[in-house]
């Protein structure tokens, strides 16, 4: 087994990892504490290639494979969570979609654009009623003539309010459960589409959730994504490779959080030394690199897995967990090496700790993901189990 780097893997973890820290990164806590979107850098990144990356040559992209989105994920995250979310849903969840299930005409319309940063995108499946049980949208979409007219609110949809391509899931066939649900690519300007009040978050200050309004929303015909029936299949998919996203995310925060704390220890001097001397401190900084270590190869793997075309729904959700589980507990150690400083805003340590909390949430919960865990393994037996 060669667990070596091509060189374009290389080259392309090299030039993330530098426009991280020199363009994201200095501006992560002002994002955070003034709460804006880092449209700036969003537009760098563009310049950059960053918002298409994944997509091929011909609509702007550099054909990113899943290693090399994963770190882009981890690089944009280890310097500012808000500026890596917004990039992920915007590229990974409204992009990548677009190119996996859309005909060419949608390709040559959007993906140009969004490459070009002229036009951001967003994902909306959620509902008041549908959080963890998406099959249980009541979003309702009916065709009349060459339109269908969808009905319905979604919530916490990130980028919201920046983004003008929506990749949104409806009911054509409300009687079928998930088998009637379908998706649409839905612009912001269609009319009936309304963008609700800005959601105050926990963390991630600096990324825009809103809910959305759809009040018989007019969406053209050849706006469906695949066909009738197939949204929620779509939508699983596109979960799929979001989750290993942002398991890549949670080792470049989980990483961030170590690189802070390990500083830290080294500069603060207590009983006659620096912290680093002491076992405890040793044992923290310890642990929290024994389960990066292990977070990074089960995230790689994972993505060695989608670029082999094989099927990685199991694994994604593992990484997905995990992640999610250590960057909680490494940014609390390392927020614990602060001390009393670990819990006041002008450190950095402070927002990390903040945004890691949402990673076991987004993009489906801990105890989501260990379910799809649990039903791959059981129907192994023969048996179908239900969350």
């Amino acid at each position: 087994m060669d667990f070596t780097l091509s060189e374009e893997h290389q080259m392309f973890r090299s030039m993330f990892r530098d426009f991280a820290q020199k363009e994201v990164a200095p501006l992560a806590q002002t994002t955070d504490h003034e709460e804006k979107p880092p449209l700036e850098i969003l537009k760098k990144m563009a310049e950059q290639g960053f918002l298409g990356a994944t997509f091929p040559e011909k609509y702007g992209g550099s054909e990113l494979d899943n290693l090399g989105y994963c770190f882009l994920m981890e690089e944009m995250a280890g310097a500012c969570m808000s500026t890596a979310l917004t990039l992920h849903v915007h590229l990974g969840l409204a992009g990548n979609t677009i190119l996996r299930e859309g005909t060419e005409a949608h390709k040559e319309k959007y993906l140009p654009d969004m490459a070009e940063g002229t036009k951001l995108g967003a994902f909306a499946l959620t509902e008041p009623e549908a959080g963890s049980d998406a099959a249980a949208i009541r979003t309702v979409a009916v065709k009349k003539g060459d339109e269908y007219i969808l009905t319905g609110n979604k919530l916490w949809v990130t980028n919201a309010g920046i983004a003008d391509i929506f990749i949104v899931f409806a009911k054509t066939d409300p009687q079928a459960g998930a088998r009637g649900i379908s998706a649409f690519i839905v612009e912001k300007s269609f009319p009936g589409f309304k963008v609700g009040r800005r959601e105050r978050l926990l963390g991630l200050r600096g990324v825009v959730c809103n809910p959305i309004y759809l009040e018989e929303c007019r969406v053209p015909a050849e706006n469906l994504l695949g066909q009738e029936g197939e949204g929620f299949k779509i939508a699983m998919r596109a979960l799929d490779y979001a989750r290993l996203g942002t398991a890549a995310m949670c080792l470049g925060l989980a990483e961030a959080a170590l690189r802070e704390g390990s500083r830290y220890a080294t500069e603060r001097s207590q009983f006659g030394g620096p912290i680093a001397l002491k076992q405890a401190i040793q044992n923290y900084v310890a642990e929290s690199a024994i389960k990066i270590e292990a977070l990074r190869h089960l995230v790689e793997y994972t993505a060695w897995l989608a670029d082999k075309g094989e099927r990685f729904t199991k694994e994604a959700a593992m990484a997905k967990a995990f992640g999610g589980e250590i960057v909680r507990w490494v940014a609390d150690r390392m927020l614990q090496v602060h001390g009393g400083y670990g819990y006041m805003r002008e450190y950095t340590i402070e927002r990390i700790y903040r945004d890691a909390r949402a990673l076991s949430i987004i993009e489906g919960t801990t105890e989501i993901q260990r379910f799809i865990v649990a039903s791959d393994i059981f129907s192994g037996y023969g048996l179908k189990i239900k969350p």
